[in-house]
């Protein structure tokens, strides 16, 4: 959690900004995809990037239609795939679009939870 800041590795939800939501340790690249339990392989996330990541590795770009790798929070860093704007994560590059979609980081309610919450 300190190395995580306290926040989802992913759409960067902080903990204490939604009793409800619980946090998980998640692993990057799952174990049946010979993942391990290293420390570099485990990210705190919320639960529903968690759910919506499941032991998934890539997707289709939404742009392009490539196949691409979701992005790696201890390969990448966050700032170079994703924005915050008006509420919304947006993908700064194919990993963070691909990410962002499949994860579905900016449905109505996220996108409301993260102006609440920017409001305070």
């Amino acid at each position: 959690m300190e190395r995580a800041g306290h926040r989802c590795e992913y759409c960067h939800l902080h903990c204490d900004q939604q009793a409800s939501v619980i946090f998980h340790v998640e692993h990057i690249i799952a174990r049946q995809h010979g993942g391990d339990n290293s420390p570099g392989n485990l990210a705190l996330a919320c639960h529903r990037c968690n759910l919506r990541k499941g032991p998934n590795l890539t997707s289709l770009d939404p742009e392009t239609g490539e196949l691409i790798r979701f992005f790696h929070p201890r390969q990448q860093q966050w700032k170079e795939h994703f924005e915050f704007r008006n509420g919304r994560i947006i993908g700064l590059t194919a990993v963070g679009r691909t990410t962002a979609m499949l994860f579905q980081m900016n449905t109505p309610d996220r996108v409301e939870l993260r102006l609440t919450l920017s409001e305070l």
